[in-house]
């Protein structure tokens, strides 16, 4: 196990993004320090370890940062690889993963915040259905990657649990502040069950934001705007 004085992890407990890099420590049994930052405050570390984006999170090992979530876990998987892979091991299936992780981040998610900025109840409703239709593309590429596992990444979780993971809490805060169904056991039944074993998953359990405490969280950030 690295040295948490080694391993440094400027993030918030909140943001999925912060997520996904802490599970990746936790897979690979890495010590770290989680040097937590405050919502609209940006520490003169994060400033200093991040100029280009001036966002989180940012992985510091031995003095150098490292930043955008993805990136360092590829880094934290590759850095510490005497531990279990989390990228496949197959160019093929690597690459696919990429692809599906680039989807979510690119066209997927950014569909699940626009629920919440849709005007009207025709306006929610047709947000909510491209929210559907992407799951529904997720839910064939579940179905199609793990062959039968129980995650992405096989029997264990993977670099695509995480990319798509870290979402969960976002997708209850939606389900919650905006009364509709994300995440349709009938409609996508794989990855419902999906999502119950990677909030359970011994790796992510301890990290994974509670609900209620998440969606007070967005409330109050509603409330200052």
């Amino acid at each position: 196990m690295a040295a948490a004085n080694d391993v440094k992890l400027i993030g918030m407990w909140a943001s999925p993004y912060t997520l996904r890099p802490r599970i990746a420590l936790n897979i690979k049994s890495v010590g770290y320090e989680f040097l937590e930052e405050t919502l609209g405050q940006k520490s003169e570390l994060l400033l200093k370890s991040n100029p280009v984006h001036k966002k989180m999170p940012v992985l510091v090992h031995r003095g150098r940062p490292l930043s955008e979530s993805l990136v360092i876990v590829q880094y934290i998987d590759e850095v510490w690889s005497s531990g279990r892979a989390i990228l496949p091991e197959d160019a093929y299936e690597r690459a696919t993963a990429r692809f599906w992780a680039a989807y979510i981040d690119d066209r997927w998610f950014p569909s699940l915040t626009g629920i919440a900025k849709a005007q009207g109840e025709e306006a929610k409703k047709a947000a909510l259905a491209q929210v559907h239709d992407g799951l529904g593309l997720l839910e064939g590429a579940f179905e199609e990657i793990s062959k039968g596992k129980p995650f992405f990444g096989g029997d264990r979780i993977g670099y695509l649990d995480l990319a798509l993971g870290c979402f969960l809490g976002s997708i209850k805060v939606s389900e919650a502040l905006n009364n509709v169904k994300v995440l349709d056991e009938e409609k996508t039944p794989g990855l419902a069950k999906w999502a119950e074993r990677f909030r359970a998953d011994e790796a992510a359990k301890d990290v994974v934001p509670d609900t209620e405490r998440l969606v007070e969280f967005v409330k109050s950030m509603f409330a200052k705007k």
